[in-house]
Formats: C-alpha cells, structure tokens, sequence
C-alpha cells in the first residue's frame, strides 16, 4: 500500500469569522464548528476552547483525543465509525500536525477519563500538553451512564471525531508544506536485499475487556471484543482504520490520535530495507476468559510463524488482567523461535516495590516500561480549567478519590487518571529507573 501523509504545520490557533488555515495559523469559526457537534441530538450543550503549551490550564475529565485530518483521496476518514465502511491506507491524508481535538466532558467523568496539564509539574506526565489543543467541552442526555463509573462517552468521542474531520477539511485542497510517502509492499514484491533481513512484525493488543458493545477499540468500526488477531498494513493503522475505546484506566489508554501517530510503527517503517524486514501490524485483542487469552495468543503464533517472522514487538494497552494475554503472546512467540520484546507500563504501587505485572514469565525477558500508573502526584491549583475538576474526586477516575481536589484547587492524585500518561505506543520520554 501507499499512504501520502500531507502536513500543515500548526503553530497557533485562533478564533475567527471562518474556518481556514494560512501561514502556520489555523483560525476556526466556532459557530460553524459547534454546529458539527451538534449534528448529534445527544449533545445538549457545548463550547469550544483552546488549550495552547504553557498556559496555566488543567483540562479534565478528557474523554478522547483526535487529530485534525481529512481524506484527499483513497478512502474516508474512521472508515465504518463516522463515514462508509472502505479500505484505509491508501491515497493521501492531509494532517494539521501539532493540533489536537480533545473531547472533554462539562460535567461528568468516569474510570477511563483523564486530566491534561497545560504546564507546571503535571505537564510532564503526558505528550498532550506539547500540542496545540481544540477542546469540545459538550454535556449529553445519556442519562443512562451519568452515574455510572463506566462509560460509553459515545456521542463526546463521535463529536471529537466529527468535528477533527470539519477543522481538517480546511486544508484538502491545499499543497502541504511537508509531504511523507510511506510504501509497505507485499510479501512476495519485496526485494531479495529486504528479504535478507530479518524479519519482524508489530503485535498491538487493544483493549476489548468490555463484553457489552459501545466500549472497545474499534477496528474498521468493528468491536475488539469480537474479532481473532489480524494482520493489516502498517498503514492502515497510520490513517485511521482504529479507533480508541472508552475502557480502560486513563493513563494506559491509546488515544485515536495516537494511533494514527504511532511512534513504534513510524520507526519500523523507517527501518524497513536498512536494519529490519517490517512484514506489519498483527491487531489482537484483551480478553477476559482465559480459553480466550489462550486462542489470541495462538492466533497470534500463527500469524506471525506463517509470515515468517524472526522478532516482534508486543505492545499491551492496559495493565492488570490484560497482562495475562500480554504474557502469554510473548510465550507463544518465544516457544515459536521468535525474539520479542515487549511494551508495557507498570503497576507497582507507589512505593515503586510491587509486582509490576500482574503474570510473569521467564521469557519476558525483554521489556520496555513506559512507566509506574500508581505514581503519586500532587500538583498546584491553576488558574483555568477547562472541564469539571470535581470529575477528578467524584465520578470514579481511575487515578482520583473523594479527597483529591483541595479548596484551593490543587489536586492530589495517581498517574493512573492523567490522560494517556504511560501509554505503551512510545509518545514519550517516561520511564522507569531501578535505584
């Protein structure tokens, strides 16, 4: 497949009477915008602000974060979610590259809802306060899950999506400033030089816990929960073919907008014909049955045994049961010849001194931590919040508890509930150090 990324290099935002970007300035006409969200019955209030690095703002419960981009040609943007059900990865995406749309709720959060610290000690903690954020602050009549710990977020996460397609539509029939053209050839259209290298396959297990539909990553629409590992291009994942669920601990969770960004994909692309053969992208899944976990892991065996795979690179969304699954593909890979190496967080308390994966393995010998989800924080009040700070203490944030917000509107909290924090596609510097 051929997949022309276009870039429009995004250095400000800013309100105005249209919609358009020029000269580095993306300007939105909100009324025009908000009417996008609004398309959605469900939504019964809404705003719009931006959150710009730097600025003294803490955005919290953040449901979703999407990256403005549009279709030029071959293909819709989140095929079979938002548009027609079509092949992904192919044509050419234009991207306002260092925007973000994040979906943010006015009033209520829940378990897998996050907090963004625009600057301080708590930017630290997440790739999101480097970019230049479109906020949707909207409420909904979803009445059924205000109360609940759990959930759907659906028409939040639909209106980010919605609206990110709206912002990117601005630039589709513009030349980009920077053009990146990623070709993944077929097996058996590669060279004899590529063939000579050895071969490795990307596993990505997405989060699919959720027997009831509404709250799984979706590929191609189609719910995580419901589907065996699956090879696809690197490419498809690199233009929008999977979209981010609405369970999972804030920190741990991929974001759509890091899908289409996925660093460790970039990189094996980049290698491709230099160091490594890059056969693609094995999607699994993170069951809760352990028959379950056990056929994942063979398929995944399979997948990667048939493709003639030598290394792989297993990355675990999430932490706790799913590292079961996560375990068990290594072992599965391993017991088949293949070298692994595997992404994950941890949980290991705040003490640093707990077991840092709920299933061990000898096998498991090569590991990349993206960091501690119970790390304790606590942070200074700031001047703005976009969003309702109360959610941290109130509606069952992962990372957050009844005395977590003080009078004077600093926070004390776990990693745990800080949007995207320690997610396991290598968006940033975090880490742990043995001492």
């Amino acid at each position: 497949m051929k997949l022309e990324l276009g870039y429009f290099h995004v250095e400000d935002i800013v309100f105005g009477s249209k919609t358009f970007y020029e000269n580095g300035i993306l300007t939105i006409n909100k009324d025009e915008a908000l009417s996008i969200v609004f398309e959605d019955e469900n939504i019964i209030d809404a705003d719009i602000h931006i959150a710009k690095s730097g600025d003294p703002i803490r955005i919290t419960p953040v449901k979703e974060a999407v990256e403005p981009r549009c279709k030029v040609s071959g293909g819709v943007m989140f095929p079979g979610v938002t548009n027609k059900l079509v092949p992904a990865g192919q044509g050419r995406t234009h991207i306002l590259k260092g925007s973000c749309v994040l979906g943010v709720g006015k009033h209520w959060g829940g378990f897998q809802d996050g907090l963004i610290d625009m600057s301080g000690p708590g930017a630290k903690q997440t790739m999101f306060s480097q970019l230049l954020n479109i906020c949707l602050v909207a409420d909904t009549n979803e009445e059924f899950e205000i109360h609940e710990q759990q959930k759907r977020n659906k028409a939040i996460r639909w209106a980010s999506m919605r609206l990110a397609e709206y912002l990117g539509n601005c630039v589709k029939n513009m030349e980009p400033e920077e053009l990146k053209v990623i070709e993944h050839h077929p097996l058996s259209q590669r060279s004899k030089e590529e063939m000579e290298l050895p071969s490795v396959v990307y596993v990505l297990q997405l989060q699919s816990q959720m027997l009831e539909s509404g709250y799984n990553a979706l590929v191609y629409g189609w719910d995580a929960n419901r589907m065996l590992p699956t090879f696809v291009s690197p490419t498809e994942l690199l233009d929008g073919a999977v979209v981010s669920g609405s369970f999972m601990p804030s920190s741990s969770k991929i974001s759509t907008y890091q899908h289409v960004n996925n660093p460790t994909i970039m990189r094996l692309l980049e290698e491709h014909g230099k160091t490594i053969n890059f056969l693609g992208v094995i999607l699994s899944n993170l069951n809760v049955q352990l028959e379950e976990k056990e056929r994942s892991a063979l398929f995944v065996r399979q997948l990667a045994t048939s493709l003639g795979a030598q290394g792989a690179i297993v990355a675990e969304e999430g932490y706790g049961n799913p590292d079961s699954d996560f375990i068990l593909v290594i072992n599965e890979l391993e017991d088949a010849g293949i070298k692994v190496v595997g992404i994950t967080n941890e949980c290991t308390g705040r003490d640093g001194k707990s077991q840092p994966l709920v299933d061990l393995s000898e096998k498991a010998n090569a590991i990349v931590s993206t960091g501690n989800v119970s790390q304790y924080l606590e942070l200074g009040p700031m001047e703005v919040v976009i969003g309702n700070l109360e959610a941290l203490a109130r509606d069952g944030n992962s990372g957050g508890w009844s005395e977590s917000v003080l009078p004077d509107g600093s926070i004390r909290m776990e990693n745990n509930g800080m949007f995207c924090a320690d997610s396991s596609t290598g968006d940033y510097h975090k880490t742990v150090v043995e001492y």
